[in-house]
């Protein structure tokens, strides 16, 4: 296993699209966020979450990570390299485990950046939108306790949504179905929920969303209107990932390469 993933990590690291998505991922999510704080205008009697506000930019920056992580395998797949690789190592599942691995760290760490780039954005621009001590909000800061839950919170939603992307694109193998299929997870659920018009129908949907459950981990206040808590909405969203990683390895396993 330990040689399976060095391996994994020596392609990952030497594939030329991997540094600049990663360098994209942090500057446009932190970017996003910052844009959004900067052109809120508060209402009165409007309470806010000045976390969640912050970590706005994590719905765009999950995009860029999974097309990394569908990449992590359809580029090889498209290349005829998943050959060679599968000759170095026969053992299909140890392959996608050592995939999964160094997906989740390189992610962990990008995502710890680009979640704290936020967090310091948000600290920096929302007084200027009124969310500030003077006007009853704290300033953001990890010391407090739901602050730091939802910073955790994020970090590891990009984790999953990773490797929830890389399940699908070991099923998939194609580059474009795979990104496609990803996205339409991840942002249709949403669309359709809003389209729901009974209540309950459409609660129940958010939960089951993976964008929608996993998100809710960054609320910090308000939680009972939340269509599910935020820890249990964040196990919604690794129980995709798994399920995913999980029909992926068996497609690796069943199919020839």
């Amino acid at each position: 296993m330990t040689a399976a993933v060095r391996a994994e990590w020596t392609k990952l690291r030497t594939v030329a699209s991997t540094g600049w998505l990663l360098v994209v991922t942090v500057g446009v999510t932190v970017a996003v966020s910052a844009v959004a704080a900067s052109v809120l205008h508060v209402n009165r009697g409007s309470p806010q979450d000045p976390t969640k506000l912050s970590l706005a930019g994590v719905q765009i920056g999950q995009a860029l990570i999974a097309v990394l992580a569908v990449l992590a395998v359809s580029e090889e797949y498209g290349t005829g390299m998943i050959r060679v690789t599968l000759t170095a190592i026969p053992r299909r599942l140890t392959l996608l485990a050592a995939k999964a691995a160094n997906l989740a760290g390189l992610t962990m760490l990008v995502g710890l950046i680009a979640v704290a780039g936020c967090l310091l954005a948000g600290r920096l621009i929302l007084p200027g939108a009124g969310i500030d001590p003077a006007h009853g909000y704290e300033l953001i800061s990890l010391s407090h306790a739901p602050t730091l839950r939802a910073a955790a919170g994020s970090v590891l939603y990009l984790v999953f949504i990773g490797l929830l992307s890389l399940g699908v694109a070991t099923a998939i193998r194609d580059t474009a179905t795979s990104v496609g299929a990803v996205f339409g997870l991840l942002y249709l659920p949403p669309i359709a929920a809003q389209l729901v018009g009974d209540p309950t129908w459409r609660r129940h949907l958010e939960q089951i969303a993976p964008m929608t459950a996993g998100l809710a981990v960054q609320a910090t206040t308000n939680l009972r209107s939340l269509p599910i808590a935020p820890w249990a909405g964040l196990g919604v969203l690794a129980a995709w990932a798994a399920v995913s990683l999980l029909v992926g390895g068996m497609v690796l396993r069943l199919r020839d390469a």
